[in-house]
């Protein structure tokens, strides 16, 4: 059975999505760069091991992620999952994870990468934004998506109200992400692109403002 790490900084949200949708894998652990993170309560209370490797200990980006490849790799995951883990990864480390690295971000990539994608988003006044799964690669939210899922924008959205309503399906399409990993019907591919044995399902577009 595959094995996956966790990585978290704060209350773990998706990490909790992942621990309760029954996955074909072990989680060994799951792992933060803050010791007061309350996704660390969530895991220690069914049993996972926990590990802090704190930012605030090393001098520069690249002896944290030295640092945290080191307590990672004590147990041998097959995939390093980022849920909310708030600190940009050197291109050394995403390398050693290359096409083992999985990430989700809370907008419909590639637009909005980064963070505010909400608040841009609402700003930008489009009428459908979303969530998506993909590969971790040196470029900054740049990888090959593997799932994403798309909800309207409405009227009196704010970026409270659109964050909670992505957050939702945040919680669906990462769950999926991971399965599908871990039974091997999706990879990264030598030419880095996402491959999959899986058949594209059609279904009904999504356009909003509804038509009328």
């Amino acid at each position: 059975m595959k094995k996956i790490v966790i990585l978290i900084s704060g209350r773990g949200s998706n990490m909790q999505a992942l621990l309760e949708a029954d996955l074909p894998c072990t989680i060994a652990a799951v792992i933060s760069n803050r010791a007061d993170a309350a996704g660390l309560d969530v895991a220690k209370a069914r049993g996972i091991a926990t590990a802090v490797v704190a930012h605030k200990d090393y001098p520069d980006r690249a002896s944290f992620d030295a640092a945290l490849q080191r307590e990672i790799d004590t147990f041998t995951p097959d995939f390093v999952v980022l849920a909310g883990f708030m600190r940009i990864l050197t291109d050394a480390f995403v390398i050693h994870y290359l096409g083992r690295l999985v990430n989700i971000h809370p907008s419909l990539l590639p637009a909005y990468t980064g963070t505010h994608t909400h608040e841009r988003a609402l700003a930008d006044g489009v009428k459908i934004h979303g969530c998506s799964v993909h590969f971790v690669t040196p470029e900054l939210d740049g990888g090959p998506i593997i799932i994403q899922a798309a909800v309207p924008v409405m009227r009196n959205d704010t970026a409270a109200t659109l964050s909670a309503r992505v957050l939702h399906e945040e919680h669906r399409i990462y769950p999926q992400a991971l399965r599908w990993l871990c039974r091997k019907q999706v990879w990264l591919d030598e030419h880095g692109k996402v491959a999959s044995d899986r058949l594209e399902q059609p279904g009904a577009a999504l356009v909003s403002p509804g038509l009328s």
